[in-house]
């Protein structure tokens, strides 16, 4: 059975999907844009865009009673491929350790012309 998570802590969903969905012990947790949830703005820089986009996933985990630690794989869209390296070191600063899998792609737009989108996919159980 599918299960909608909703956070007011991570910005709402801009369209007719789920902010994130889970289904067994895996949460499905939708591209998320560097929107801050509170001011509605999205930072200028590359670097505050991850952030903010990692601060939503964080968010939405933490409304699942997850977090990072249970994340198993990571895609990344970029607007620009040259902010690769900007980006990796702020998702560097979440995540450690035993790393999750991850895709990074280079598209040509992204909603609301921001430069970075971030989903993942958790696996909620214990192991």
């Amino acid at each position: 059975m599918l299960n909608s998570i909703s956070t007011k802590n991570a910005p709402r969903a801009i369209g007719p999907y789920s902010q994130a969905v889970k289904i067994g012990e895996f949460l499905f947790i939708s591209g998320q844009l560097p929107i801050n949830p509170v001011t509605n703005e999205m930072p200028e820089t590359i670097t505050e865009q991850a952030k903010q986009s990692l601060e939503n996933v964080k968010a939405i985990l933490e409304e699942a009673g997850s977090d990072l630690h249970h994340v198993v794989k990571t895609t990344v869209f970029l607007d620009d491929m040259n902010a690769f390296t900007q980006v990796n070191e702020v998702y560097q600063s979440y995540f450690s350790g035993n790393y999750p899998a991850r895709s990074a792609i280079e598209v040509a737009r992204l909603p609301k012309d921001a430069s970075v989108e971030i989903e993942v996919i958790a696996c909620l159980s214990n192991n």
